[in-house]
């Protein structure tokens, strides 16, 4: 992939402010983010396929957790983990570490950090999610190393799960998607409604495609990678230690 121009992207501190704003939306966990096509299903796919793979779980780690919504769905599958939650945001980690500590008697760690900076542990955790949180790394070698970080930092045999914001590699079809989330986009608030979100992901966010991600889980030495749900430019997947 060639090298791109990111200092016209939002500042870290320009996406920590929006999302210290919007912690009430982020709290839904019945409906999840209305912008984001399958919320509630690729949620619960991502939760039941950490809870199959490792049904005997004790640590987790929740990537730009926002207010909590998939610890709290993985709670509801595997009992009092203990819940280490990191996001940029502090009124988000402030909600989630609230919400989640009533829902387990584990222990419950906040981490307010850019996950970029992340330090953690060799073979730490048993389940790792990142839930639209990937889509705000810039260039290759960011990926890189977040993906070789928390290869490092599962535990033999765990597993990490991924529900994001995608691109695609066929420019062609790259197209295609964005027209037809436009047509939904404008479907709930109009061709306004479908300029603002278009405009703060523009802004925003650089997403991969899964392809690119799958590719590169691989590289850092996933045994098993599989995609669990895909619909225009969002998928949920993941890969197992």
């Amino acid at each position: 992939m060639s090298a791109k121009d990111y200092s016209a992207k939002a500042t870290n501190q320009e996406i920590e402010s929006r999302f210290d704003q919007d912690v009430e939306r982020f709290s839904n966990l019945d409906t999840g983010q209305l912008t984001t096509l399958d919320a509630p299903l690729t949620m619960e796919l991502c939760t039941e396929a950490a809870k199959y793979v490792n049904p005997e779980a004790k640590e987790l780690l929740d990537i730009g957790c926002g207010a909590g919504n998939y610890t709290l769905k993985m709670l509801s599958k595997i009992p009092n983990l203990n819940c280490s939650l990191n996001d940029l945001s502090l009124p988000m980690l402030e909600k989630a570490k609230e919400r989640v500590t009533a829902q387990t008697q584990g222990t419950v760690t906040t981490i307010q950090l850019d996950m970029r900076l992340l330090e953690l542990e060799a073979e730490q955790y048993d389940i790792i999610l990142a839930a639209a949180t990937l889509h705000h790394l810039r260039g290759d070698e960011e990926w890189k190393q977040l993906f070789q970080k928390l290869y490092r930092a599962l535990k033999p045999g765990g597993s990490f799960w991924i529900s994001d914001l995608i691109t695609h590699d066929a420019p062609h079809l790259n197209a295609l998607f964005q027209q037809k989330y436009g047509t939904y986009l404008e479907s709930l608030g109009g061709p306004e409604y479908r300029e603002k979100v278009f405009d703060y992901i523009a802004y925003e966010d650089t997403p991969r495609s899964i392809g690119y991600q799958l590719k590169l889980m691989e590289e850092v030495g996933f045994k098993h990678v599989e995609v669990l749900h895909k619909n225009l430019c969002f998928a949920a997947f993941g890969g197992v230690k």
